[in-house]
C-alpha cells in the first residue's frame, strides 16, 4: 500500500534462543520477512541462498563464541558491500569493527549495542535507515574506538617511557632500579602504571610485559629510521 515502507528480506543470526525469537517476531510485525540462523556458518550460506537486503548478526556465535559472527559480517560486505549489515552486539569487539565499517565505503552498515536499544521504534527505525543505505552505530561504540585509535603510549608520563623502553631491552625490574637509581618498588609502580595505561589485559605480568614492549615497538622508529 502507499505510504508503508519497503519489505525487507532479512537474515537474523543470533544463537540465544529467547534473543533470537523475540527478535524474529519483532521483525516480521514491522515489516521485515526473516529467516533465523544460529550460527556463522549457517549465516553465509542463508545469505547466498537467501540474496536479503539485511542481515542482523550477533558477535559471539558458535563454534567459538569469540567473533565468529563479525568476521562472517565483514566476509559478507567485502563479497557484496551493497548488502546492509548491522551487528547487534553486548560490547564493542576491536578487531573486526573498523573493518566491518570500512566495507562499501561505510554504507548500509549499523553496530549496536544491545544494552542500549531500550526503544523499539527506534530499533526499527535504525534497521530502515541502514537497510536504505544509511549509517548508524552507536555513540558509545564511536568513543571507545577513537580512544583505541590514540597513540597508546601518548598516556605515559617520560619516567614510565624511559622503564618501558628499559623493559623492551629485556630489563628486570631490578635492573631497572639500579639503571635509574631508584628502589625496585619505585619501578614496581611504574610498571603496573604503564599497564594500566596501554590497558593491557590482566594475566601474567611476564606477558603483560611482552604485549608492553610489542606497543613500544609499534610507536618507536627502526634504528637508522626517521
Amino acid at each position: 500500500m502507499p505510504g508503508e515502507p519497503a519489505v525487507t528480506r532479512t537474515v537474523l543470526a543470533e544463537d540465544g534462543v529467547l534473543l533470537r525469537e523475540g527478535l524474529a517476531g519483532l521483525l516480521e510485525r514491522f515489516g521485515f520477512p526473516t529467516r533465523v540462523v544460529g550460527d556463522a556458518a549457517a549465516l553465509r550460506d542463508a545469505v547466498a541462498a537467501d540474496v536479503p537486503d539485511l542481515v542482523i548478526t550477533d558477535i559471539r556465535m558458535p563454534p567459538g563464541f569469540t567473533d565468529e559472527g563479525l568476521r562472517a559480517a565483514v566476509e559478507l560486505r567485502r563479497a557484496r558491500p551493497g548488502l546492509a549489515v548491522v551487528v547487534l552486539s553486548q560490547y564493542v569487539q576491536y578487531g573486526y569493527v573498523a573493518d566491518l565499517l570500512d566495507t562499501g565505503h561505510g554504507r548500509g552498515v549499523g553496530y549496536l549495542l544491545k544494552e542500549r536499544v531500550t526503544d523499539v521504534a527506534e530499533f526499527v527505525s535504525a534497521l530502515r535507515r541502514v537497510a536504505a543505505g544509511g549509517t548508524v552505530v552507536d555513540p558509545q561504540v564511536i568513543s571507545r574506538l577513537l580512544r583505541r585509535r590514540r597513540d597508546p603510549l601518548a598516556a605515559l608520563s617520560a619516567r614510565e617511557r624511559e622503564v618501558l623502553a628499559l623493559i623492551a631491552e629485556g630489563h628486570s625490574n631490578a635492573a631497572i632500579a639500579r639503571r635509574l637509581v631508584v628502589s625496585e618498588a619505585a619501578v614496581g609502580k611504574h610498571v603496573g602504571n604503564i599497564f594500566g595505561k596501554l590497558e593491557l589485559p590482566r594475566t601474567d605480568d611476564t606477558n603483560r610485559r611482552v604485549l608492553a614492549v610489542l606497543a613500544h615497538l609499534r610507536r618507536s622508529p627502526p634504528p637508522g629510521g626517521p
